[in-house]
Parts: structure tokens; C-alpha cells; sequence
């Protein structure tokens, strides 16, 4: 028999999100491990808040909702809003109900900036690794580190000499400017857009952009990201980011391996980590000069599964600008777009952990 199509409607809705969520879905699993690590963090939250006046946003929800933003790829908080409001999966992940009427996108993003000015993803970030559940799946002894470029919200044409000098823009809401014979430096020159973003190229012949540096330090075991951490963009950066972050891990008492790319290669810095009781397990430049890591280290096996193992903080990074939005930040200044960068590398974690605690089949 054929079925009506004809819509009816109903007067009175009885729909449980919880159960049109199936039971092995593995959202359940990451709102499990960040309700815990929200929970943690509540005085922090009430610290953010006056005792008076009316209620905002829960923030419990709003970093419920940056996480699907993430997971999802989401482009923006107006997308977000809308997705919220028709998805029924969402209204479930950001602890909404059925009936609940959802933010208005500026009103969300209004709310959204308190956070960004605490270290909220930070604390966020360590919360979800000290989780029961996850501090079984970290290394204590094996580390590696690497930095990535973040490209800032920022128009190389904003790039202007700081004494006011310089050609005009032509004329228009986008008007071109001729950058040939000029010479533009760092200490002479600043984005008028973004003055923390910082004129730098990957090597010669390449593009030189406006841009953030955004390190992370990732566990060896199952290539958790355990800290982040984003800079002005330097030749230096990386190596001086490298050794912050590793510094509160020096006072293990068995010894720890640091991995890295050949970037980390140089005699100071290789220095600084024997100082900290840390074994550099970096690769060795080839480019004409001599390495710092010698036959003291290459011969043991443990440096070259150090090798091996180090190039999963890139995917870390890949999955933070291809699925997470990093691709060119949304936020302007060192600091939120550190929180944003963080904030990636938290969702990273957790958007791996349902495949990381699954019951392994024989």
C-alpha cells in the first residue's frame, strides 16, 4: 500500500535527543572525555564572569560548540549558529534541547570573545589529557616537537613602513600598491591590520606572507598533542618555543628523548637539552655544515624510531588547517590566535580518542 505524503503535523513533540544519537556514536565518547574537562574548569569560568547581572551564554556550551566548528569545518559562527539550530546531533553535542531557542550568530560571538581572554584552551587542552581515560594512552619519556606557519588575517598590502612614509594605497576598497625596488623589514616595517604578524618566507624562492608561528609538542605513544604554543614568526622561534615546552618535563626522573626536524639542528640548542637532561633525537642537517648530533646518539635504535615517529605532529597540523579551519586565522592579534591554535590542537586530540580507546580485536 502506498504511504501519504501529506504532512500532518503534531501538537506535542516527545523526541529524546539522547536517543536519536546511536549508541556507538563516537561524538558520545568526546562528550564524555570535554564534559569532564569542562567541569574542571568551572571556577576558572566563573572567574570570567561578573556575579550579577543577566545570564550569558553557558560557556560550558560555547567551547562545545567551537568543537563541532572544528570537527565539522565549519567556516564561520554565522554557519555554525544555523547548523545548531537544524541539526539535531548539534543541539545534543552543545547541550541544547529540541524546543531551545539557539544564539543569534552575534550574540554567540559576543560571548565567544570572553574566552579568548583567558587561557581557556590552554587549560582546556590540559584538562582533557589529565581525563582517567587518556593519561594511560600518554608517554612520559618520548616527545617531539615541530612549528608550523599560521597565516594572519592580515593583506601583505597593509605591510607599511611604522614612520608613516611610503606610497599611498591607489584608490578603491582594495587599492593595489606597487612593492617593487622596496625594501620591507620587520624592524622597519608593520601590518596595519595585524601589527603582531610578522613578514616571513619557508626558505629561498618561496613566497614571503604575513604570518603567526604555532608550535606543539606531541607525545610519542599515540601522537597526542600535550602542548601548544604560538609565536611571532622568527628563525629562532622554533628552537626557543621547542625548549618552553619541554622545560616542564625536565624534572622526570628517567631520562627523555626530544625529536625533532633538522631545523633543531644547531649546536646551541642541542646544548640547551643535554643541560636539561634531555636526549636530542633531532635529525641531523646534511646542508655542508657540521651536525651537532653525532654517533653518541644515532647508534642507538631508539633515535631512529624517534625519526619515524616525529612526522605525526604534521598531521596535527594538516588536520588543523585542512578540517579545523587554520588554514588563515580568524582572529587578529598574538593572543587569540594562540587561543585558536591551542583550541585546534585540543579538538585534534579528542577527535582521535574514540579510535584510540576502542576495544582492540584480537
Amino acid at each position: 500500500m502506498r504511504g501519504d505524503d501529506a504532512n500532518k503535523g503534531s501538537l506535542f513533540s516527545y523526541i529524546d535527543l539522547e536517543k536519536r544519537v546511536r549508541a556507538d556514536h563516537p561524538l558520545r565518547l568526546i562528550r564524555e572525555i570535554a564534559n569532564a574537562a569542562l567541569r574542571s574548569l568551572s571556577r576558572d569560568f566563573a572567574a570570567l564572569y561578573s556575579p550579577i547581572g543577566r545570564e550569558s551564554i553557558p560557556p560550558e556550551r560555547l567551547l562545545r560548540a567551537l568543537l563541532l566548528q572544528a570537527f565539522y569545518s565549519l567556516r564561520s559562527e554565522r554557519q555554525l549558529v544555523e547548523r545548531i539550530d537544524t541539526d539535531l546531533l548539534f543541539r545534543w553535542f552543545v547541550g541544547l534541547g529540541i524546543e531551545d531557542p539557539v544564539w543569534d550568530a552575534t550574540t554567540f560571538t559576543k560571548n565567544r570573545d570572553r574566552l579568548l581572554d583567558g587561557e581557556v584552551a590552554t587549560k582546556f587542552l590540559a584538562a582533557v589529557l589529565a581525563h582517567d581515560k587518556v593519561k594511560g594512552l600518554l608517554s612520559s619519556e618520548h616527545f617531539s616537537v615541530d612549528g608550523t606557519f599560521l597565516e594572519a588575517w592580515a593583506s601583505p598590502k597593509s605591510f607599511r613602513p611604522k614612520d608613516g612614509s611610503g606610497e599611498p594605497p591607489g584608490p578603491g576598497r582594495n587599492g593595489g600598491r606597487d612593492f617593487h625596488g622596496e625594501k620591507r623589514r620587520n624592524d622597519t616595517h608593520a601590518s596595519t591590520t595585524d601589527p603582531d604578524a610578522r613578514l616571513f618566507r619557508k626558505g629561498p624562492g618561496k613566497e614571503a606572507r604575513l604570518v603567526f608561528m604555532g608550535h606543539a609538542l606531541m607525545e610519542n605513544r599515540n601522537g597526542l598533542i600535550v602542548d601548544a604554543v604560538t609565536t611571532r614568526a622568527s628563525g629562532h622561534a622554533e628552537r626557543l618555543a621547542a625548549l618552553a615546552l619541554i622545560e616542564p618535563r625536565c624534572d622526570r626522573p628517567n631520562a627523555i628523548t626530544l625529536g625533532g626536524d633538522k631545523g633543531y639542528d644547531t649546536a646551541d640548542f642541542v646544548m640547551e637539552l643535554r643541560e636539561r637532561a634531555v636526549t636530542p633525537h633531532v635529525a641531523q642537517n646534511q646542508s655542508g655544515r657540521r651536525s651537532a648530533i653525532d654517533g653518541r646518539t644515532t647508534r642507538h635504535p631508539g633515535y631512529d624510531i624517534s625519526q619515524r615517529i616525529r612526522k605525526r605532529v604534521e598531521e596535527a597540523f594538516g588536520w588543523a588547517k585542512t578540517v579545523a579551519g587554520l588554514r588563515k586565522m580568524r582572529h587578529r592579534g598574538l593572543a587569540k590566535v594562540g587561543w585558536q591554535f591551542t583550541l585546534a590542537m585540543a579538538a585534534y586530540n579528542l577527535i582521535r580518542l574514540p579510535k584510540l580507546l576502542a576495544p582492540q580485536t584480537p
